[in-house]
């Protein structure tokens, strides 16, 4: 079970998504360490370390989305001590993404890692990807 301070930032952390794929980056940003080990690695580029280049892939990522809504957050698996926190979720949310001028429904599997700084929770790695069912091996073979 989680400290009740972190989940709270949890539920931070998605209402921020939502602001996030209306295409507004801040609140989710806010959230972020801005230490030199922060990552993140989402489905549109490759990890990006350090505050600055965090906060770019963030900025960019946004921009593919407008008009969404986080519909769901399905709990895989959670473990805090008292600095340092997981979860494995699977987000489900819809939004109009790039060119595409319909909502349509996305799911991704994500893996955040939450440090104390100074007092207050921040997330240190988030990684997202579009995996969420069985896949077969050629799925892992590049183009």
């Amino acid at each position: 079970m989680l400290a009740s301070d972190l989940t709270k930032f949890i539920e931070q952390g998605h209402l921020a998504l939502d602001a996030f794929v209306k295409g507004d980056p801040e609140p989710l940003k806010d959230l972020y360490s801005r230490r030199d080990d922060v990552i993140i690695a989402n489905p549109f580029g490759p990890p990006a370390k350090g505050w600055e280049k965090v906060a770019a892939t963030m900025e960019r990522a946004a921009t593919n989305f407008r008009g969404g809504e986080a519909t769901g957050f399905e709990r895989i698996s959670e473990y805090a001590t008292a600095d340092l926190g997981y979860i494995i979720e699977v987000e489900r949310f819809r939004s109009k993404v790039g060119s595409v001028d319909k909502l349509v429904p996305i799911a991704l599997r994500v893996t955040t890692i939450f440090r104390r700084e100074q007092g207050a929770w921040r997330i240190v790695l988030r990684h997202a990807d579009p995996i969420t069912s069985a896949r077969p091996p050629a799925s892992i073979v590049g183009e």
